[in-house]
């Protein structure tokens, strides 16, 4: 038995959930999402509650019955509050801006690198920091990891892109012989 799928999901009053052909939309004041759930799960929305039920005791129905619940908490709340990370960049001349559709990172290589921000989200840069939002917790995420990804933290000197609350675990260099 799931825990989390086995919760009733409590849509809010600004919010509107639809189901057709096997497809779920909510819609909220930040935006709508759509997403595709497999028929091994019943979806029941009535009474501003949305409840989960496998269709079949299987292995496969089971696994799906809590990831769908939290499919839908993580939409309700993005078309509701939205999503946000930070990343924090560190070392001796490396700095991001947003150049109109496009984050420029100059990470320490012999050119730019330049990343198109996918439609939907906002980057914001405030010196060392990038803030970037969304209302969809994928696409927030992974464009985020995406950044991330383009110089990650090297564990001597800490240089390098991290998310803000990231701990960089330090090595020490090499010592002297006397």
């Amino acid at each position: 038995m799931s825990r989390i799928g086995k919760q009733e999901i409590i849509i809010p009053e600004k919010v509107t959930v639809s189901q057709t052909d096997g497809f779920l939309t909510v819609t909220g004041p930040l935006g709508e999402l759509k997403r595709f759930f497999k028929p091994e799960i019943v979806i029941t929305i009535a009474d501003g509650k949305i409840t989960l039920a496998p269709l079949k005791a299987t292995k496969q129905a089971s696994a799906l019955w809590g990831t769908y619940g939290s499919h839908l908490q993580n939409m309700i709340e993005g078309v509701t509050k939205g999503f946000t990370k930070t990343l924090l960049i560190e070392g001796v001349g490396y700095r991001y801006a947003v150049n109109g559709s496009k984050v420029v990172l100059n990470i320490g290589f012999s050119h730019p690198v330049e990343i198109d921000i996918p439609a939907g989200l906002k980057v914001e840069v405030l010196k060392a920091e990038m803030k970037i939002s969304g209302f969809d917790k994928e696409l927030v995420g992974g464009f985020t990891a995406k950044i991330r990804s383009q110089k990650s933290v090297e564990p001597y000197k800490g240089k390098g892109i991290r998310y803000i609350n990231e701990i960089v675990h330090r090595k020490q260099g090499k010592k002297a012989s006397t």
